[in-house]
């Protein structure tokens, strides 16, 4: 699986147009995300994923880390490009 720990990412999401999809709950987005991140939840992905482009490149953040590598994981297995964001929105709240 690709990662990048989140201050490479914050670094290329301040000066890129990145693709950021956010797997946290409903609520733990709302409460916080990265302006521009798409919210699909993980609890959801298995029925939401065929809304992603497979031609696109996809972030994938939540809170730590582990939800995030195992939407990594399904999305992968499901021909999707993807790369983990290492350390998630903890990281971002402590910046």
């Amino acid at each position: 699986m690709k990662e990048i720990t989140f201050n490479d990412f914050y670094q290329l999401y301040q000066n890129s147009s990145l693709s950021v999809l956010d797997v946290r709950a409903v609520d733990e987005f709302e409460s916080l995300h990265l302006e521009g991140a798409r919210n699909l939840p993980l609890s959801q992905l298995a029925d939401t994923y065929e809304q992603l482009d497979k031609d696109q490149l996809y972030y994938v953040i939540c809170k730590s880390g582990m939800r995030s590598a195992r939407a990594c994981q399904f999305l992968a297995e499901q021909g999707y490009d993807v790369i983990n964001v290492q350390g998630g929105m903890t990281v971002f709240e402590n910046l």
